[in-house]
């Protein structure tokens, strides 16, 4: 599947919901452990822009207008020190998994981040979730942290993973 992806709008966010919702059952990609609604996700969607945190939206080529993936890039930390550092999060629908989607979404964001004002890029994956972490591991995250057993999820605890990787020239000092 070749990419084509595009600045998420307002209309985009139930489909963005409905696919965050779609991985909360697997307990393999998010700590929610029930559906969200879609104001309750207004917030966070709001916080995007396609300046410095883009929230990418990919549709799907053979029905032009469903969206099947999603990418956002969002603020680490909430500090402005940490301005220069994002974290990227992707997500994809059932039908869209296993194509090479994520790592095209991945490999986009990475070529993007640096005209974003991004040198420096997280992940946060559940050690669990193997998929997520060779994708990571994949494009030269490394592990940057462990958090271990903080979630439960289900009654298991999980540990969270968190990835890293630089780009381009490293500012000493």
């Amino acid at each position: 599947m070749s990419l084509s992806y595009r600045d998420a709008t307002l209309d985009d966010l139930p489909a963005i919901v409905a696919i965050y919702n779609s991985t909360v059952a697997s307990r393999q990609v998010t700590a929610d452990l029930e559906p969200v609604s879609v104001e309750s996700r207004l917030a966070w969607f709001q916080a995007h822009g396609p300046q410095t945190r883009p929230l990418w939206v990919v549709e799907d080529p053979r029905e032009p207008g469903r969206v099947i993936a999603w990418l956002s890039f969002s603020d680490f930390y909430g500090r402005p020190a940490y301005q220069r550092t994002a974290e990227v999060s992707i997500y994809l629908d059932e039908r869209a998994r296993g194509q090479g989607l994520g790592k095209q979404l991945l490999a986009a964001s990475l070529e993007a981040a640096p005209g974003l004002g991004i040198d420096t890029v997280l992940g946060f994956v559940f050690g669990h979730n193997d998929a997520s972490m060779r994708l990571f591991r994949g494009f030269g995250f490394d592990v940057w942290g462990s958090l271990p057993r903080v979630a439960v999820l289900d009654g298991v605890e999980r540990d969270l993973v968190i990835l890293g990787k630089r780009l381009g020239a490293q500012n000493a000092g």
